[in-house]
């Protein structure tokens, strides 16, 4: 994949986890500019899907393909999934709640750097 995209990934991870956390502090539920924050996130994850899938059908390199793109998918899926059970638990938990959805981007995003690597 491209280092570049994976990094910004991981920098918007850290600045999720950043505002969450301190709304976790705060005792508050999500603000809308944590939502807008993690809409673009979730943009970039789905351009992430596109061009891996991309990437991945003009490849030469040994990469499980099923696994690769299992992993891109389920990257994709993180965020909304994290938002809607934030939206439905209006607690702080539902914050927290937030905060893994971020910290799995960021895990899955690592996980699928070593696949691209071939070393599945």
């Amino acid at each position: 994949m491209t280092d570049w995209l994976t990094w910004l990934i991981v920098g918007l991870g850290v600045v999720s986890l950043v505002v969450v956390a301190v709304a976790l502090v705060r005792d508050e539920e999500p603000q809308d500019r944590t939502f807008a924050l993690l809409a673009v996130y979730e943009l970039v994850v789905i351009g992430q899907l596109v061009l891996g899938c991309v990437l991945l059908a003009q490849t030469d390199r040994d990469v499980e393909g099923v696994l690769f793109v299992s992993y891109l998918v389920g990257n994709a899926l993180a965020l909304p999934i994290g938002v809607f059970w934030s939206l439905a638990e209006r607690t702080r938990w539902g914050t927290a709640v937030l905060g893994v959805a971020a910290l799995t981007v960021v895990g899955l995003q690592l996980r699928l750097e070593t696949i691209w690597a071939g070393h599945a």
